[in-house]
């Protein structure tokens, strides 16, 4: 069948989808095969490549019994949210293969899938957020006495980050979708609503961006202000000039990978919120964009491991350096001041 057939047998009756009318939720079959496997196989195998990632991270942490730190505390975390958002991802890549026209006009089996992706993607910039508040708050703090970031604070962000996100992600299954309602249907997530979507992305979006951007520039500058001051006291400042490196370059990756991440998942937020045009018209660019979205987002699951892991044990070593140097030199300088 020819897309102007499908076009004509789908823009019939009265019925109302997004808001606008002559669209009809006849479930006709519109996917080509090929095309399925071609976007299907590749979302199973980064689902599957993050999972082992994930896991790895996961048992190597609790193997060490690292997770008497805070920091370690909010990886694992990191980690566990990344992995049942590996996992979720593949479920619906595996509903996707089997019968892809669910994944346009909206089912109730894709209701369950969608929630759980929704919390684990939520939980996952809460804890990105965290991760960046944390690392802060151990620089900013490391002069001071009064106060030291906790493992019972980081307990407490994980327990918090998982109920905002469970209660978040759970709305749909609550009530808040449009399983029998055409009108407010996103035409990219059905059965969800366009306003529920709205709703989710544009403030938790706009944290992921905003909050970490700001906590890793202020880390930055917090190490140049106090590199100037120990370069004034007329100490060496080699270790603070390579921890203020390594916390750029490991900044600019952090924010980079959120950043192509979940930026063309917006954006697909506010085309379905704009959009008046039916699902048959928008078959198959706009669906291919969707699953690439998605696949964006599983790779900044498989991403997170990597820069959070690998370069936060030298990260890590470095800042704890800067700690003992920070106290002794310093008090050290001011001695000599006065």
């Amino acid at each position: 069948m020819s897309k102007a057939d499908l076009v004509k047998q789908l823009k019939v009756g009265f019925s109302t989808m997004n808001g606008y009318t002559n669209c009809s939720a006849n479930h006709t079959k519109i996917w080509s095969h090929s095309l399925v496997l071609a976007l299907g196989i590749p979302q199973l195998t980064i689902n599957i490549a993050s999972v082992i990632f994930n896991c790895t991270v996961i048992f190597t942490r609790m193997a060490t019994k690292d997770l008497h730190k805070p920091i370690s505390v909010l990886f694992c975390n990191l980690a566990f949210s990344d992995l049942f958002t590996s996992f979720s991802g593949f479920w619906i890549s595996m509903l996707f293969i089997t019968n892809p026209d669910i994944t346009i006009f909206g089912s109730k089996d894709m209701l369950a899938p969608y929630a759980l992706y929704t919390m684990s993607i939520l939980s996952t910039i809460y804890n990105l957020v965290s991760i960046a508040i944390e690392r802060y708050l151990a620089v900013a703090e490391s002069m001071r006495t009064r106060f030291r970031v906790a493992r019972n604070h980081s307990i407490a962000a994980v327990f918090i980050n998982w109920v905002l996100a469970f209660f978040l992600g759970s709305l749909p299954l609550m009530g808040w979708n449009c399983l029998r309602m055409e009108k407010n249907l996103s035409v990219l997530y059905s059965p969800f609503c366009v306003n529920y979507l709205i709703f989710i992305a544009i403030p938790n979006v706009v944290v992921a961006f905003i909050v970490p951007l700001f906590t890793y520039l202020r880390i930055i500058i917090i190490l140049r202000k106090r590199k100037l001051r120990m370069k004034a006291c007329g100490q060496a400042t080699g270790t603070y000039k390579s921890a203020e490196i390594q916390v750029a370059r490991t900044s600019i990756f952090i924010w980079l990978l959120a950043l192509i991440s979940y930026a063309p998942f917006f954006a697909g937020v506010i085309f379905d919120a704009t959009n008046h045009q039916c699902h048959i018209d928008l078959y198959p660019g706009v669906y291919i964009f969707r699953n690439c979205t998605a696949m964006l987002i599983t790779m900044n699951c498989l991403g997170n491991p990597v820069i959070y892991t690998l370069k936060a044990k030298t990260l890590g070593a470095k800042l704890k350096a800067l700690k003992c140097l920070s106290a002794n030199r310093v008090r050290a300088c001011t001695v000599e001041n006065i």
